[in-house]
């Protein structure tokens, strides 16, 4: 109770607190309004964010595992290693379960992401992992397995025609009443849409993909009928390069054109990294990767971040610290698990639970090139 009445001080101290209601409806942003907005921000460099004792969006933010002082401590590493933003996953249930609840837990984390000079990117859907989310107690981590409790949003709630109803209700609610605050760096509407799932679930939908592409403009529509004042997103990520329109998936062409500002995934070589941007830079909008680094797979905070720096590309790796995601451990552990043995590099994360980096050269090259790209 205190600390949630020092978050509300804070808020109300900084003039912070949102207005809760919308602002009028607006289109999607000319590529002069991107980049106007984008260069009044700090240099966006951060982690993709969950604090080490959530296994899942819905552990993180539900009323009885949400735990602002940890999200404070890991917030603390995140402004000391030179990071500005956080990508952050919210979820439809939570909305349904309890929106006020959700909106003031959202509410508490801006503020501490406000004491660490970091404003975050939020994301409203996503296409990866159990395709079967339920609130309440989440289970734990399956031993030796990367991300083993990760949930989607909707999930198989998507095949039915009678829940986009709560799913307009969602994305207008949360955009709505945090559509003016100037803490949010993006929304993202929905991570890798396309994406089959991952892992060794069965139960899938088949038809996700084409179930995707219709409700997908639909959720951008909403989200702009609130008029943030933050931009919309959504990252592509299967392509080798998208140089060329007519090779463009309809989820590829749908995020490019609604995007306000471009962001993608990108967690291979720097060879391959290069070519991405160069290819994303000829559509004339600001550029930001909102996931990356994946040492096993070639993609190092080392070899990436310059690359990123010259092309001024904001910057968001996979994970801040190791806990029950366990995203320091590879993919190919869903098909052999690391049970009782350690991969001989962590695929993701920078820390340790305990604050001390995996790599501190790391934290170094992330330090500096925050400071450089950030006093030009």
């Amino acid at each position: 109770m205190i600390l949630r009445k020092s978050l509300v001080a804070a808020a109300l101290l900084f003039g912070l607190i949102s207005s809760a209601h919308a602002n009028p409806p607006r289109a999607r942003w000319t590529e002069d309004q991107a980049w106007t907005y984008m260069r009044g921000q700090a240099w966006p460099l951060g982690s993709n964010f969950l604090p080490t004792n959530a296994i899942n969006q819905l552990e993180m933010f539900q009323k009885e595992t949400f735990d602002p002082g940890e999200i404070d401590k890991e917030f603390g590493w995140a402004e000391a290693a030179g990071m500005t933003t956080m990508r952050v996953f919210l979820h439809d249930l939570l909305w349904q379960q309890d929106a006020e609840g959700l909106k003031q837990r959202v509410g508490d984390l801006l503020t501490i992401a406000a004491k660490h000079h970091i404003k975050p990117v939020l994301v409203l859907f996503d296409s990866c992992w159990d395709p079967d989310p339920r609130l309440g107690p989440q289970r734990p981590p399956i031993p030796g397995i990367h991300n083993s409790g990760w949930v989607q949003g909707p999930g198989i709630a998507l095949a039915d025609p009678a829940n986009h109803a709560r799913f307009e209700a969602y994305v207008k609610g949360i955009v709505g009443a945090f559509a003016s605050d100037n803490r949010i760096l993006a929304w993202d509407v929905w991570n890798e849409p396309d994406n089959g799932g991952g892992g060794r679930y069965t139960n899938n939908l088949k038809n996700k993909t084409e179930l995707m592409n219709k409700l997908l403009p639909q959720v951008f529509a909403w989200a702009r009928s609130q008029g943030p004042v933050q931009p919309l997103t959504s990252g592509v990520w299967t392509h080798d390069s998208w140089a060329d329109a007519a090779q463009w998936s309809t989820t590829e062409k749908i995020q490019l054109t609604e995007s306000d500002i471009l962001s993608f995934h990108d967690y291979s070589w720097p060879e391959k990294f290069e070519s991405r941007v160069t290819a994303l830079e000829k559509l004339h909008r600001p550029l930001l990767c909102t996931e990356y680094m994946a040492r096993g797979a070639g993609s190092t905070i080392d070899t990436i971040l310059p690359i990123a720096a010259a092309h001024k590309v904001g910057m968001i790796n996979w994970g801040l610290v190791q806990g029950r995601m366990q995203t320091n451990l590879p993919w190919d552990s869903w098909q052999v698990p690391y049970v009782g043995r350690e991969p001989t590099v962590w695929f993701h994360d920078l820390f340790y639970p305990d604050g001390k980096p995996y790599r501190q050269r790391e934290i170094e090259i992330l330090r500096d090139t925050s400071h450089r790209m950030n006093t030009k």
